[in-house]
């Protein structure tokens, strides 16, 4: 039997979390995999005996913290065919839910689960929404009269306090209801962190009273680049598709998915971009830049040479922007971009040239430093962190900034060395726009800005460098995922670019390094794709596994592969004359034995229970 720490030990009896049937009965324990929980907690016991939550539910809840969080566990079980009635009385509730100091931190909670009951615990609010979430996962994903929870005892609390994950809404613009959507998807992963990225040289999000324009010009582009930009080599190669496209959101529109999010316990981090990715503002007042318009709202994707100039216009201009936005958004920090920002217009500037000569300034890259500083002065007086891409680190940051690592970890390692704040962002790990099919631009995915970054590779990150010390560790927040949307015109395709592998990101973000492997996770990630289906959400169906050259064995002059697939109840079906896997080609029932020396090119796919199919794996074996 698994017992708590003593003081652990002394709180939970306190709070009657030890019940006498859990505390006292030989149980049989199970294992912990079968109960498919994502993230994984720190501390699970489980077992095969079971209680039975009947279909009309009673919640214990007092505090305020309690109560919040039960008004969300009740509609959360509604599309679960449950009826919740929330009670201040724990007698007879079948759910309770109760606040208590010393037991875990701000974020970890208890779970327990017994004949008794079930039983949350948690230091605050955020703790006992975990703890529900995790419940949760321990429900049938689908309506059930009776639902049988498996008994257990948990105790989880996450590896990072910060647990991000992005999307930019600048290339293509996303509804208010997909952003509730994905805050929903978040909070029930325990990812505490939503990144809005708000503004880009594409097109301006957000409404700012003092600048009509903006919404007026700089939210709209004349028309968008057809295909793949990478793929160009010559100007007539670029096509564009006539349409005018844009959009914003209001002020109150903003309030209201802030508002949303903050009662998931997730935190909005708005990102306004300074100085550069800035050519749908100078669209609308050109004034800002260093050499004379006209400017248009950018058409195609890549980085542009002309940015705002830093003079006293830009600077009152931003402030103007920055006031609004810290009223609309209560969190800690604002992320002013910082990245790809070109200075070959503050070269060419006499103003950016007088700016140096007043400021002491021998490089212009440093200018962007004494920009960032001034921005910076002006967010901590409304009380505000500044939060920058790792470019920030070239003009020089003040020790109070904060580092997004994206160019690989370097800049991450370099600032928490120099004692900033850091969140690991690398893109060969976490920029979840990166394709997931081996093959370039293959032909079965939908179009995509490139790379491979599968779901191996993404669960493998682990956000604190070997290179830090376990002080300089302490600098690291935690990790976030990125999602840019230059070729991601539609919900249903930033769900299939983002699912499942933010499953892994939440493992990354809230599991310990030492407790994570990668082939436990799989079958536990395989148990969420029918609640992925229950949310309606259009995730990527994975390929089967195991045909591979590593997972080939040879048998006499046969190459032999065993297949399986990742989703519970699929069907795999193959080919072996070259031709698209379907429905009606055969199905794969027991290893496959291909003839070598004769060229012959597997492909198999799967069908999994909701009728999609996966993209095909395939492989030319010789």
């Amino acid at each position: 039997m698994f017992f708590p720490s003593l003081p652990r030990f002394v709180g939970l009896l306190a709070t009657g979390l030890l019940g006498s049937s859990l505390a006292q009965a030989q149980l049989t324990e199970m294992p912990v995999q079968s109960l498919g929980l994502v993230p994984l907690p720190r501390e699970v016991k489980a077992y095969t005996a079971t209680y039975a939550l009947p279909q009309k539910i009673s919640v214990y809840a007092r505090s305020a913290d309690e109560k919040d969080v039960a008004n969300l566990l009740k509609e959360m079980l509604i599309p679960l065919g449950k009826t919740v009635s929330l009670t201040t009385t724990s007698q007879g509730a079948q759910i309770r839910l109760t606040t208590a100091t010393g037991t875990t931190g701000p974020e970890g909670y208890q779970l327990v689960v017994d004949q008794a009951g079930i039983r949350i615990t948690a230091a605050g609010g955020p703790g006992l929404f975990y703890g529900t979430q995790t419940l949760l996962q321990l429900l049938p994903p689908k309506p059930a009269a009776t639902a049988k929870v498996p008994y257990v005892r948990i105790t989880d609390q996450p590896a990072f306090r910060w647990r991000g994950t992005h999307l930019d809404v600048c290339r293509h613009i996303f509804p208010v209801s997909f952003l509730k959507k994905y805050i929903d998807f978040l909070a029930a992963y325990k990812l505490n962190t939503f990144h809005w990225h708000l503004t880009d040289d594409q097109g301006w999000r957000i409404e700012i009273k003092k600048y009509p324009k903006l919404t007026q010009i700089s939210a709209f582009r004349k028309e968008t680049l057809i295909g793949a930009q990478q793929q160009m080599k010559t100007p007539a190669d670029f096509k564009y598709d006539g349409t005018p496209y844009g959009g914003f959101y209001t002020q109150e529109q903003i309030r209201e998915v802030v508002a949303y999010a903050r009662q998931r316990y997730i935190t909005v981090v708005p990102e306004i971009e300074m100085p550069g990715h800035s050519v749908a503002i100078l669209a609308a007042y050109p004034e800002l830049a260093c050499k004379p318009g006209p400017y248009e709202t950018l058409t195609k994707w890549g980085v542009s040479e002309d940015i705002v100039c830093p003079t006293e216009p830009t600077f009152r201009f931003f402030e103007d922007v920055l006031t609004e936005v810290c009223a609309l958004f209560p969190g800690q920090y604002v992320h002013i971009g910082g990245d790809e920002a070109p200075k070959e217009r503050w070269k060419e500037s006499a103003a950016v040239q007088e700016i140096m000569k007043r400021e002491g300034i021998t490089d212009v890259e440093k200018v962007q430093g004494w920009f960032n500083t001034r921005i910076e002065k002006f967010l901590q007086a409304k009380g505000k962190k500044l939060l920058g891409w790792d470019e920030i680190l070239d003009g020089g940051i003040s020790p109070s900034a904060t580092i997004m690592s994206w160019r690989g970890e370097k800049g991450g390692i370099e600032a928490a060395c120099r004692g900033n704040d850091v969140v690991m962002t690398p893109g060969g790990f976490l920029y979840l726009d990166a394709g997931q099919n081996p093959r370039p631009h293959s032909p079965y995915e939908p179009l995509m800005i490139g790379g491979y970054l599968p779901l191996s590779k993404v669960y493998s990150y682990n956000p604190l460098p070997a290179e830090l010390t376990p002080e300089q560790q302490k600098h690291i927040l935690g990790p976030q995922a990125n999602l840019w949307t230059e070729y991601i015109t539609t919900p249903q395709k930033a769900e299939y670019m983002l699912f499942p592998r933010l499953l892994a990101v939440s493992e990354v973000a809230w599991t310990p390094a030492a407790k994570k492997n990668y082939a436990d996770f799989l079958p536990r990630l395989g148990q969420h794709f029918a609640r992925l289906d229950a949310r309606r959400i259009n995730y990527r169906i994975p390929e089967p596994l195991g045909l591979d050259s590593a997972s080939m064995v040879k048998q006499g002059n046969r190459a032999v592969f065993t297949l399986r697939s990742l989703v519970p109840g699929a069907e795999i079906r193959y080919t072996l004359d070259g031709k698209m896997p379907d429905e009606t080609t055969d199905r794969y029932t027991k290893p496959l034995q291909v003839p070598l020396n004769r060229q012959i090119t597997v492909r198999a796919v799967t069908l999994a229970p909701n009728g999609r199919k996966s993209p095909p794996v395939e492989l030319l074996v010789k």
